[in-house]
């Protein structure tokens, strides 16, 4: 009945509108059904969403208007009720869902002006939908019939778990989508996520278009201090921005931002360049994001009060692992303090080493100095200059130890396919294979996991920072007929690394963000689960960032460097020597990286905690009272100020969440130190369990139960504060 109805909206269309739009058609010409990026364009996404929203919608009607008396009949298979309300849920809206997916990876990756007029007049219209969803007469209630059945099904053993908690996990976010609500407030809701779509929509594009206007126009001699792979990036970007022969470019991607303040001697410049890059979102009066971010806010608290909840944090916190705001804050305040501690010693390491050299900097230490004098100080003190390692991490060097890494823990092998077109010339696909399950134990046999994009530069027309999305999500609940290939995922890795005229090097740091996605990755390609509903990511947020930082830890590792860390030039491979020191150096600015973070996280509970947003808030001086308020350290500002802090104000998925990254450092350090327990970082058995407790369960089980089967016991924060140098070890 569910695919009949799908196909019934489908064909209102004629054949020849389906054959002409490539978002409409089959994708099964394509390797691995794949969408066919090469044909997609931007006018092809209005016309496809309106079928696919009809479809979607048609697909829901047909589940609403299930006959009451087959669920009420006690003689019903309990797996047939619940195929028929829950499995077909999570099955309606395939071509939906297809569509979104590319949409969704071309407005963070190919984000053109064309595409962005299209993001502009979708975002209020899938709002609308989305709120529609919830709203099909009659499907509310046959949702709550079957979640009411739950507990009973799965004491009898009609159901599993994972049914049970799909039940669980469908009826919560229909009651967050205000299902309860009156028609009258329904009405208002709806009116609510309509504009929020519409500006946090608008404040990415503000953010994006700085990003994309911006540019510092220097001579080489300006570079002095920068070595000659930074100022390669800059030449690379006057190339591409079509600047003379002998211009080099500062953009504002952080991957080249960073090291120009890291490196380059000439005060006056970083300045330049720290002042454009923190005031994104702001660098132009037409572009006022901190007036649209004050509007969000708003609207979410008056969304907030329609749940009966005093602000956004009391209602964000309520499905979270952390429960409340109060827990968040308790976690943040004890890092805090120690991060103050250190950063408050490495300041005064940096003004006693000006004092040895006799220099006095105007102002004392300010933010646009303490990268470039904490390299000064790391050098002198530790004798390390991470420039000694960066041709040792070469992008093409740091990929294959991931994947290296990816193949030791879970035995997953990456197949370049070079024939393969993907959206942009910059991205590779992968075939992800395994060895096959029932395969004989001499056998090379192996099966498809998941196909993997990598998109790793920084260009014009793609968003800043580091993401993992889908094209599609893992699942087994396919409809009958559904080609088998439509279980596998397809995962995608954004980086913005500055691409370099021949070769790419890249930072510690730029390293560790390509392994922190393939963390983020390998939880959308191990996914094991029956529904896609609770597969790969759907998790609760302050458990997401777990499978990606704790990837992060075996970069550093010496077995993992000793292998793979090699000269780009020379093949070389890294001197003992050049670890010790790189190790000695680890945790130096450790306190200004926490400060710098933990600072965005406390602000965002605050500012999303407030019960009013009159009509004279400034979030600018609330920004400057509140970091007064909690002793920001002199020479520090936040990571992310409020005017481009897109986790915040792109969507609502982080706000009042950014503590989920420091939260899911107590568990990443504490599941990272099972494996040294066994005194193998790739320990087999260890990584089976991870595998197990960590990838492949998705939202199946509650976070908090995946962690203690894992560890056999709740968190420990001391790993975390031991390793990121804020306790003795």
């Amino acid at each position: 009945a569910l695919k009949s109805a799908t196909m019934a909206a489908k064909c209102t269309l004629s054949a020849a509108t389906a054959s002409d739009n490539p978002l409409l058609r089959s994708w099964s010409d394509q390797p691995f059904n794949l969408p066919p990026f090469k044909l997609i364009h931007a006018e092809h996404f209005v016309p496809a969403f309106e079928v696919a929203m009809a479809a979607h919608l048609a697909d829901l009607e047909t589940i609403a208007s299930t006959p009451i008396d087959i669920i009420d009949d006690e003689s019903s298979c309990g797996d047939d009720i619940f195929d028929s309300i829950l499995g077909a849920y999570d099955r309606a809206g395939t071509l939906f869902w297809k569509v979104e997916a590319v949409y969704d990876n071309y407005t963070g990756s190919l984000n053109t002006p064309d595409m962005q007029e299209v993001q502009t007049k979708m975002a209020p219209i899938l709002s609308r939908h989305n709120s529609k969803t919830y709203d099909v007469p009659g499907l509310f209630e046959k949702i709550e019939i079957v979640y009411g059945m739950r507990e009973e099904k799965l004491k009898s053993g009609e159901w599993n778990a994972e049914q049970a908690r799909l039940a669980d996990r469908v009826h919560i976010d229909f009651v967050k989508m205000g299902a309860t609500f009156d028609a009258v407030t329904k009405i208002e809701y709806a009116d609510i996520q309509a504009e929020l779509a519409s500006l946090e929509t608008k404040f990415m594009q503000n953010v994006l278009k700085d990003e994309e206007e911006w540019e510092l126009v220097l001579a080489e001699g300006d570079m002095e201090g920068c070595p000659s792979d930074v100022i390669a990036a800059a030449r690379q970007a006057a190339i591409d921005r079509k600047k003379g022969p002998g211009d080099h470019v500062i953009t504002l991607g952080r991957s080249m931002v960073e090291p120009f303040l890291s490196y380059a001697s000439r005060r006056d410049l970083r300045e330049k360049v720290f002042d454009a890059f923190s005031r994104r979102g702001e660098l132009s009066a037409e572009r006022d994001n901190s007036k649209i971010a004050v509007d969000i806010l708003r609207l979410r608290k008056r969304q907030a009060n329609l749940h009966n909840k005093t602000s956004f944090a009391d209602y964000q916190f309520e499905d979270t692992m952390a429960q409340s705001p109060e827990n968040g804050m308790k976690l943040l305040d004890d890092v805090w303090g120690k991060a103050k501690d250190a950063a408050n010693r490495e300041r005064e390491m940096m003004e006693s080493f000006l004092s040895e050299k006799g220099e006095e900097l105007e102002g004392g230490v300010q933010p646009w100095d303490w990268r470039y004098y904490a390299e000064q100080v790391r050098q002198a003190k530790f004798n390390f200059d991470e420039n000694e390692m960066k041709p040792y991490f070469s992008l093409d060097a740091v990929t294959k130890a991931v994947f290296d890494v990816s193949n030791k823990l879970y035995g997953l092998k990456y197949l370049l396919r070079e024939d393969i077109e993907a959206y942009h010339p910059d991205v590779n696909v992968y075939e992800v294979r395994e060895a096959k399950k029932d395969a004989a134990a001499d056998s090379d046999e192996d099966e498809l996991v998941a196909i993997f994009l990598h998109d790793n530069f920084a260009r014009p027309y793609k968003s800043s920072g580091a993401w993992m999305s889908e094209y599609r999500t893992q699942t087994r609940n396919l409809a009958p007929e559904t080609d088998a290939i439509e279980a596998i995922p397809i995962v995608s890795n954004n980086n913005n690394f500055s691409k370099g005229s021949e070769n790419t090097l890249l930072s510690f740091d730029d390293g560790v963000t390509l392994f922190h996605e393939m963390g983020h990755g390998h939880h959308g390609m191990l996914s094991d689960c029956h529904y896609e509903y609770l597969a790969s990511t759907n998790v609760l947020k302050d458990f997401v960032e777990l499978p990606s930082q704790l990837m992060e830890h075996w970069l550093s590792e010496p077995v993992v460097l000793k292998k793979h860390a090699k000269h780009y030039q020379t093949g070389e491979v890294v001197p003992d020597d050049l670890i010790e020191r790189f190790k000695a150096a680890e945790l130096f600015n450790e306190g200004f990286a926490t400060i710098e973070y933990t600072s965005c996280a406390l602000l965002d509970i605050a500012l999303h905690s407030l019960s009013e947003y009159g009509d004279d808030f400034d979030l600018s001086k609330f920004e400057k009272d509140y970091l007064e308020e909690i002793g920001m350290p002199q020479g520090i500002i936040m990571r992310h100020r409020p005017s481009h802090f897109l986790h915040l104000f792109a969507s609502s998925s982080y706000a009042s969440g950014y503590y989920v990254y420091m939260w899911a450092q107590v568990l990443d350090n504490d599941v990272f130190a099972a494996f040294e327990e066994t005194g193998d970082v790739f320990d087999p058995q260890t990584a089976q369990r991870c595998r197990e407790c960590i990838y492949s369960k998705g939202n199946t089980v509650a976070p908090q139960e995946l962690f203690r089967k894992f560890r056999g016991r709740d968190p420990d924060a001391t790993f975390m504060l031991k390793n990121r140098g804020l306790i003795p070890k």
